[in-house]
């Protein structure tokens, strides 16, 4: 793995980057909505010498949390064409077009992104995330649904720690990691951390991670519009396992359906056994997600 590079943040321009390889294909690689770059180190590892995989920090995150507001998907989105625009410039595969891969609320971004600059890539890789969600009940609230579904990811980014070993325990205590705890989860967690003994924290925004998740609820219609613009060939991978490593899986099978008959072309499968975040933490599932990225192309 190289160190990180990319600018110090800045209002716009591209995002501060982790680069995995040097080869002359490129891949650009987005988190999800808690989440980093260091997300990516076993897909990485799983692609080909001719590859270079470039994980941004979205803009609140890792990196990247100093960059200011305003967040949201389209904001994102802005950011990551951006990015990809230099990356590309630079690697000489501006003709190409990167491949785009977005996990978790990163795949609603690559959608976007994707949809809205279809020019700039090749392949999106969607990996368990891209399909709208069902509105909220009747008389229930936005942030209502926000707090029963992120809730305990919020409420850890304003939660101190006494140590780096501390988090780590935290985070290795979760029922979706438990079971497939390695090294790459451990370095995932230190990068997030920040602070000093006994006032470490999470480097993570809470105020990007409201909106952002606000976002993913409320623009259903967009994601579907932007699914049914899509140009470049798509494949969406998807975890079995949720969020607390259990069935149901993220996407609802009605959600699925739906995108299935829209886009019969699209190709969507599932990662037997992944849960949401070991489909990309998880060696033998990191895998099946490189597999898709160089699925097609010239070696």
């Amino acid at each position: 793995m190289n160190p990180p590079n990319g600018p110090a943040p800045e209002a716009s321009g591209p995002l501060p980057a982790l680069n995995f390889g040097d080869g002359p294909r490129l891949v650009v690689a987005l988190h999800g909505i808690t989440a980093s770059a260091m997300e990516w180190p076993p897909v990485a590892r799983r692609l080909s010498a001719g590859w270079t995989l470039v994980a941004p920090d979205l803009r609140g995150r890792g990196a990247a949390a100093e960059l200011a507001g305003p967040y949201g998907l389209r904001r994102h989105a802005e950011d990551v064409c951006a990015t990809v625009r230099s990356r590309s410039a630079e690697s000489g595969s501006v003709e190409s077009g990167a491949v785009l891969v977005g996990h978790s609320m990163g795949a609603y971004v690559a959608l976007l992104a994707a949809a809205a600059e279809p020019g700039l890539f090749r392949k999106l890789v969607l990996v368990d995330g891209g399909l709208p969600f069902p509105p909220p009940p009747e008389g229930v609230s936005v942030d209502e649904v926000l707090k029963a579904t992120l809730g305990p990811a919020i409420d850890r980014l304003s939660t101190t720690f006494e140590s780096e070993q501390a988090y780590l325990d935290f985070f290795r205590a979760h029922p979706a990691l438990t079971a497939d705890w390695n090294d790459d989860i451990a370095a995932y967690v230190r990068y997030d951390l920040t602070g000093v003994p006994g006032q470490m924290r999470s480097r993570v925004v809470g105020d990007a991670v409201r909106e952002d998740g606000r976002d993913l609820l409320l623009m259903a219609d967009d994601f579907l519009a932007a699914w049914d613009a899509l140009r470049v060939p798509t494949v969406l991978l998807r975890a079995p396992r949720g969020m607390f490593g259990q069935a149901p899986g993220l996407l609802s099978e009605e959600a699925v359906e739906e995108a299935a008959r829209r886009r019969p072309d699209i190709t969507i499968e599932a990662v037997a056994e992944a849960n949401h975040y070991t489909i990309v933490l998880a060696d033998r599932f990191a895998a099946q997600v490189a597999r898709h990225i160089e699925a097609g192309e010239t070696p």
